[in-house]
Order: C-alpha cells, then sequence, then structure tokens
C-alpha cells in the first residue's frame, strides 16, 4: 500500500478550509489553533504508518524535533505513540498545556545536535520548524540518523514564497524578509516572533527536494495542507513555491545507518 494511502482519503477541501480558518487564532487563541493542528498532524502520522506498516502505532517510539508545548504531546499520545519532545527553547517547553497521559517526556536540545543514539525511535517528526533553522538540512541529516530502519522520518516545513511564509507578518514577506519585520515592528511596537534572519529563514520547496533526494530515503512528498487533488503541484517547480503553503518530506531511513547523510 502506498504511505499516503490512508491519508489521501483524509485530505479533503473541507478539511483543508477548517485548517485554513484555525490559522486566525494562532496568535489569540493559540490553544484553539495548535490543539486542532496537533490532532490532524497526529491522524496524518497515524495514517502514514499503518499504510507503511499494517499495523497501529501502539507501543511505538515518537521523537518530535520541535514540539514547543504540549498540545502535540497529548495528541499523539492518545493515539497510542510513546511521544519524546525535543524543544531548545524552555518558554516554548512549558508554554502549553500540561495535561498528557503522563508518558511524554521533554528533552531540552537543538534539532541539529539531537542527544540520541543511532536507529532510537520509529518516527521522527519535525512539523513547522525547518524554517526557523538557520540550517534545515543538517537538522534534516539528524532526524535520519535517530530514526530505525524501517521507521519513518516526516519533515513538514513552511515554503517561503508561500502565501504564509511571512508567519505573522502577512503578505509584506514578498517585499522582503527584513522590511516586513521593520514594518510589523513600527505597526505593534516590538519585533514579530519570527523574525527574520534570526528565527525565520527563506526555505525553498526545492531545497527540500533537492536535500530529501540526495539522501536516497526519500518516499513520498506532498503539500500538507491541500485536498488530495491538488498534491500534483508539489512536481511542479516555480509553481510549487507559490502555490504550496507547507511541504511534507516523507522518508524511510536506509538499513546502513550513517552511511549517506552527514552535516550539510
Amino acid at each position: 500500500m502506498p504511505v499516503t494511502d490512508l491519508f489521501a482519503r483524509r485530505a479533503t477541501l473541507a478539511r483543508s478550509l477548517r485548517l485554513l480558518s484555525e490559522f486566525r487564532f494562532e496568535q489569540p487563541d493559540p490553544a484553539r489553533f495548535y490543539g486542532a493542528l496537533a490532532e490532524d498532524t497526529a491522524a496524518m502520522i497515524t495514517d502514514l504508518w499503518r499504510a507503511d506498516h499494517r499495523a497501529a502505532p501502539a507501543g511505538h517510539t515518537l521523537l518530535d524535533v520541535g514540539g514547543g508545548p504540549g498540545y502535540f504531546a497529548s495528541a499523539f499520545a492518545h493515539a497510542g505513540f510513546t511521544y519524546i519532545g525535543v524543544e531548545p527553547d524552555p518558554r516554548e517547553m512549558h508554554g502549553g498545556p500540561a495535561e498528557n497521559d503522563g508518558t511524554a517526556r521533554y528533552v531540552r536540545a537543538s534539532g541539529t545536535a539531537l542527544p540520541f543514539d543511532d536507529d532510537s525511535v520509529d518516527v521522527c517528526l519535525s512539523s513547522n520548524v525547518a524554517e526557523h533553522v538557520a540550517e534545515p538540512w543538517r537538522l534534516g541529516n539528524e532526524m535520519l540518523r535517530v530514526t530505525r530502519p524501517g521507521g519513518l522520518v516526516v519533515l513538514s516545513y513552511t515554503v517561503w514564497l508561500g502565501p504564509f511564509g511571512g508567519h505573522e507578518t502577512g503578505l509584506w514577506h514578498y517585499l522582503g524578509g527584513q522590511r516586513a519585520a521593520r514594518r510589523y515592528l513600527r505597526k505593534h511596537g516590538h519585533a514579530p516572533k519570527n523574525n527574520y534572519g534570526s528565527s525565520l529563514f527563506a526555505v525553498s520547496a526545492a531545497d527540500g527536494l533537492q536535500w530529501a533526494n540526495a539522501t536516497g530515503a526519500l518516499v513520498t512528498t506532498f503539500p500538507r495542507y491541500h485536498p488530495r487533488w491538488a498534491w500534483w503541484m508539489v512536481r511542479v517547480p516555480v509553481l510549487r513555491e507559490f502555490g504550496v503553503s507547507n511541504v511534507v518530506l516523507v522518508l524511510r531511513p536506509p538499513t546502513a545507518t550513517g552511511s549517506t547523510f552527514g552535516a550539510s
């Protein structure tokens, strides 16, 4: 069964519109926004695992790189995963709900230098983190390193030239990331949380696909929030940079760990 077979059935226009409507609550009501995103992400990963392994994910370990507050921990615990979150910022780590099933663990560390052994987790996820890292493909290489052969690496990130590339600065990022940040500062009296050049970087769809293909581990790629009938857009150069707001790269580590990926 193709790894996206089950998730493709979930990727409807209704789902896309529902998620789009939730984005407006990211700043005023983060619990609502991140709660909805966490549930959708857990469902996506569960579908990918079930399609690839023909079994439920119960008992398997998921490492969430850049997991932030506890919304994802709760969602993945309910899905049956043994959840481990990695977060470098203690404010983010403790900024969300404390409730989960009691088994979630958090590690304060950088995603580009994960403090885990080779082949130590079943699934490694990074959701909307790569665009906030100066060396995103070093993060990707680390994710591959710590994932067991036969496991899954799912790296999802926001494309810079897409409509949400500027994050809270809106569409002003099309005039330049630094200009958008200066405008945000003038309007709101403080710098944006996702500040271009320090905590937000211009990552393209082509960048991710080039890296993923070079690893030899790429299984598939698709636009995270698009309905299934629009997934073809990720295969079209230039169009994907503007029309695909978020790229998902699904990789399966090869048997010989460490033989392909080094820091880049």
